[in-house]
């Protein structure tokens, strides 16, 4: 069983060009940081195919390898929060798959631990057993 991440922002409007521009300046960058060649990063779906009044729709499937998790989570949300900043003005809907995950005005999306250095060498042993 797999888990991913899904990031959805609705508004009215449609994105303007500097909107676009923007979205594809974070997504270009983020990606190029990408910490794992072979695992998936946030992928934004074709916004022609999109619901009426979706700007942004995305998904990122998380990593079976613990050692990995927490690195690609961290990413992911980093990258979503940068688009949301891009994009204050829509609606945003942030959630791996049951569990939402809160916006905060400080820190952006985040998990509890997500950058805890100790959890995520704990992780790391727990993958390589």
């Amino acid at each position: 069983m797999s888990v991913s991440l899904y990031c959805t922002a609705r508004r009215a409007t449609p994105l303007t060009g500097p909107e676009s521009a923007a979205v594809t300046g974070v997504v270009t960058a983020r990606q190029a940081s990408f910490p794992y060649e072979d695992e998936e990063s946030l992928y934004l779906y074709d916004p022609g195919a999109a619901e009426p009044g979706t700007v942004l729709d995305g998904s990122a499937k998380m990593p079976f390898d613990p050692g990995r998790l927490l690195p690609v989570v961290a990413h992911v949300l980093d990258t979503v929060t940068e688009l949301r900043r891009a994009l204050p003005d829509a609606d945003w809907h942030v959630h791996m798959d049951d569990l939402d995950i809160e916006w905060d005005e400080t820190e952006g999306y985040a998990l509890p631990g997500m950058r805890d250095a100790d959890l995520m060498a704990e992780l790391s042993a727990e993958g390589g057993r």
